[in-house]
Parts: structure tokens; sequence; C-alpha cells
């Protein structure tokens, strides 16, 4: 049971962030690993480049959807299990998820080389862009396993009262990131492939020491012969499935916003909206980190039916985001100039449109926040179809409308609105499904 005192401690902001708090900094990390891509492309090579990677990002995004499927899915199941005292069983379906992400991964890695070529091949790209998306996406899916694994292991060594050890991870694996960006596009002239390749390498650190740490009878979760249980991969798919969901439109609307900004402005608004969705990412992996954070204590909690902590939990869990929205809502408006700069000059026309984007935009950090904790917390709690109707409505649906209806009234500043009007429309929805599955689980 001493593995387990972080779960029998009581629910205070303190302790809530002392188990949050390292999985927040990791999943900030995380966010930086395209970012630092993107800052040294765009510096060091130039704004075609940077327009590729957002480019390439929908099939990258695929990639993320599966494994974040299996992993917060995987996650909730198993986490459950442990909750009602099931660790023998646990520990196997938790060997045999992370094969399913090895065989899942080798099949994707296979399926991207065979078309990516044809997928690049139909957008009427310059011949320059289309060069630099083959180049970066080749390079990248290399790395598909190790990616899988990375996101699992990150989760499950959260899990596993190893946050501090994930949070080591990714820190390494974002200094090994940038340093690598530098010498590989800057010292050795590796160009666009070395930015992948980089990218690639900072993700591998956590698969690898992953493997090792699992690999050790001592750790809360470890491996163990796994058992095929087929009703576990569907439970963790289902659950999973809006972080999939997610993950998964992410990258159809990334394609919406890319053909949009084409018609509208050209190559220039895709880099454009590359710089925003940086802004974007970075503020979502300070709300993604806290409801990875808390998601196996709501697990848990909902597994051994205590609802006094799991109460106390939401409830501090809601102010905690709430802080976080008005922080970097006042943030994102100050230092809008000099974020811009960062990846664009002054004297490139990609900066006046990203300037003007990330001010318009910055409305919606007042509600991606509670959007994205009240998705993460009904997975947690096994209800992976609230959560995916949630998700879907929010990063698809609500999007989608956005993006036909705005854009044609008030032309590209309608296509910066698109997010913040989408993100809205989510929060309602949220709200209605947080209220009537109050009773139900006692939160």
């Amino acid at each position: 049971m001493e593995n387990l005192n972080v779960y029998e401690k009581p629910v205070t902001l303190n302790n809530i962030l002392k188990f949050a708090v390292p999985t927040i900094v990791m999943t900030v990390f995380m966010s930086f690993y395209t970012m630092v891509d993107g800052l040294f492309v765009s510096n060091l090579i130039g704004t075609n480049a940077l327009s590729a990677i957002n480019l390439t990002a929908p099939i990258i995004q695929l990639v993320t959807a599966i494994s974040t499927m299996l992993a917060t899915g995987g996650s909730a199941v198993i986490m459950k299990k442990m909750g009602e005292h099931k660790t023998d069983e646990a520990k196997e379906d938790f060997t045999f998820l992370i094969l399913i992400n090895v065989i899942v991964g080798i099949v994707m890695c296979i399926v991207g080389y065979l078309t990516m070529h044809q997928i690049f091949a139909g957008m009427n790209l310059s011949s320059d862009v289309e060069r630099y998306c083959m180049e970066y996406l080749s390079r990248y899916l290399a790395f598909t396993v190790p990616i899988l694994l990375m996101n699992n292991f990150t989760l499950y060594m959260i899990a596993s009262e190893k946050a501090n050890l994930s949070l080591a991870c990714s820190v390494t694996g974002g200094v090994l990131n940038m340093v690598l960006d530098y010498v590989f596009i800057a010292g050795v002239d590796m160009g666009i492939s070395g930015a992948a390749i980089a990218t690639g390498l900072g993700y591998s650190v956590t698969a690898v020491v992953g493997l090792f740490v699992f690999s050790h009878k001592k750790s809360l979760l470890h491996f163990k012969k796994p058992v095929l249980r087929f009703k576990v991969l569907v439970s963790a798919a289902t659950n999973g499935c809006s972080e999939m969901a997610t993950a998964l439109v992410t990258g159809i609307i990334t394609m919406m916003f890319n053909w949009t900004m084409l018609h509208y402005v050209g190559e220039d608004g895709v880099a454009a909206v590359t710089i925003i969705m940086y802004v974007l990412m970075f503020v979502s992996s300070l709300y993604t980190g806290y409801s990875y954070g808390v998601a196996p204590m709501l697990s848990f909690y909902y597994g051994e039916q205590n609802h006094e902590k799991l109460k106390k939990l939401v409830a501090v869990s809601l102010k905690v985001i709430t802080f976080i929205s008005v922080i970097t809502v006042a943030a994102s408006f100050l230092l809008t100039k000099p974020l811009v700069s960062v990846f664009a000059r002054l004297d490139n026309p990609v900066h006046a449109l990203a300037v003007t984007g990330n001010r318009i935009c910055t409305v919606a950090l007042f509600f991606i926040g509670f959007n994205i904790f009240a998705s993460g917390m009904f997975t947690a709690l096994s209800n992976g179809v609230v959560s995916a109707v949630l998700a879907f409505s929010r990063s698809f649906v609500f999007m989608l409308i956005a993006m036909i209806v705005l854009p044609l009234l008030l032309g590209v500043n309608g296509i910066w609105l698109a997010t913040p009007a989408a993100e809205l429309m989510a929060l309602a929805l949220s709200v209605f499904l947080f209220l009537k599955y109050r009773k139900r689980y006692g939160y």
C-alpha cells in the first residue's frame, strides 16, 4: 500500500499540485518539440519551410491520435482496476496494450511511406514547399513506434507515481531536440530533415527510459506476461476515443485552416496560422498537463467509490483552470508582438498577419481549459462516449461551422474568429453535460 499513499492523502490544492505540476511542466516541454522545430526552421531556412511543417501536421496528428487514444483510455482502465485492487490483471493489461502500440506503430509507419507522395502531390503547392513536406515527413515517420511508446509511457509513469521521472525525460528530450535542431540545421546543413530527426530523437528519450523503468518489478506498474483480453482493448479504445477524436480532427481542422488561408492569402497565410497554433498549443499544454496529472486520481477515486474526494478534486481543479485562464489571456495579449517576432521578422508579411490573428484567437483561451478538463474528466471516469461527444463537437462540429460561416462574412478575420467561436460553443456543451452527470458520478 506504500505505493498508493498519494491516492490516500487528503485532497488539497497542495497535494494536487504536487501530483499535477510535474505533468504540466512535462506537457509544456513536449509542446516545445514542435515549436522549437518551427523556431529554427523559420529563422534558419525560411517561412516556406515553416509552412511545410504545418502542412505535414494533419498526418502527424494521425499518429498522435492513435497513441493518445491507447494511452489515455488504457490508463483509465488500468488505474480503475488498481483502485479495485486487481493489480495482477492491471499489469497484464498494461503489457498487452504496450504491445498493441508497437504493432500499430509499425503498420502506420509503412502506410505513411506508401501514401505521402500522393497526399502532397494533390495540394498544388510550390515545388519548394512540396519538397520540404516530403523531406520532413519521411524522416519523422521513422520514429513512429518511439512516438507511440513515448505518449503511453508518459501517462503510465504519472499513474505509477513517477511524474518527476516523466518530467525529467520530457525536459531531457526537449533540450536534446533544441541542441540537435541547431547542430543538424545550422551545423551540418541537413535542412528541414534535421529538424524532423531532432524531434524524433527527443521523443525517443521517454520511450527508451520507459522500457527500462517498466521492466523492474518494483514499479507500481511493470511488464508482466500479457493476457489477450479483447474487452480491455475495446474499453481502452472506447475510453480514449475522445482524445483520439481531438487529435484526429485537429489534423482535419488544420487542413481546413491551411486551405482557407491558401485561398485568401497564400502560403504566407499558412505560415501565420502555424505561428498562432504554436501559441494555442503552448497554452493548451498547460490544461492538458493538468488533466493528465489528475486523471489517475479521478479514476482511482471513482474505482473505490470515494465521492467525497472526487467532489473535492473536481472543485479545486475548476479553480485552478480559472486562474490559469486569466493569466494566459493577459500574457498572450501583452506578448503578442514579441511572440510573433521570434518566428517572423517585422518586414515579413507573415508578421502582420500573425499579430492580428493572435490577438483575435487569444479570446479562445478563456474557454479552452474548461473544455479540455471536461473531456479528460469523463475519460478518467470511464465514460468515453460523453468525452467523445465533447471532444468531437468542440474540435470538429463547432469548428467546421465556424470555419464555413465566419470567413464568408468577415474574410481573413473570420478565420481567426473561428477558434474562439468554436470554443465558446463547446463551453456551453461542457457545462450542460457536467451538470447532467453530476449526480451520477457524485462530483
